[in-house]
């Protein structure tokens, strides 16, 4: 929610490189990545939270690339020096910049907010699962560790 705190409303507008788009260009996919890995975790499997990972390191290089040539039309040279301070996906703590003041867009960064509910959804009903299956109401779905 950080991210899109910062990127709800101006994603095409202007080029975002404050908060955690200052440390890293991509910080929306690094804490995916994270939260698709917790959500494999929340499983109690290897296989899921591997498979995630490997989905993960197949399908975002793509989206990723896409995204910064969409922005180098957009923003030219400022991404380009842009591109120079900050790391694409690991985060250079360092280089941390955020400012006093930041305007948001309260009805977009509400979408976003609703979007990423999905997270917390998944894992709930993974719970509920887990429950019905303790009570021996169902039996296991997948078993692979």
């Amino acid at each position: 929610m950080w991210c899109s705190l910062y990127i709800a409303g101006y994603k095409n507008k202007r080029l975002i490189t404050k908060g955690p788009y200052s440390v890293c260009r991509n910080p929306l996919y690094l804490f995916s990545i994270i939260g698709v890995v917790g959500v494999g975790c929340a499983t109690e499997t290897f296989t899921f939270p591997a498979v995630f990972i490997a989905g993960f390191s197949l399908y975002y290089p793509f989206v990723i690339k896409s995204d910064e040539k969409r922005l180098a039309e957009l923003f030219g040279s400022s991404l380009a020096e842009y591109k120079k301070r900050v790391p694409a996906f690991i985060p250079l703590l360092s280089s941390f910049d955020e400012p006093e003041n930041y305007m948001v867009n309260p009805a977009v960064y509400s979408r976003h907010l609703l979007s990423a509910l999905w997270f917390v959804w998944v894992v709930g009903m993974l719970e509920v699962i887990e429950g019905v299956r303790e009570v021996g109401w169902i039996g296991y779905w997948w078993s692979l560790y």
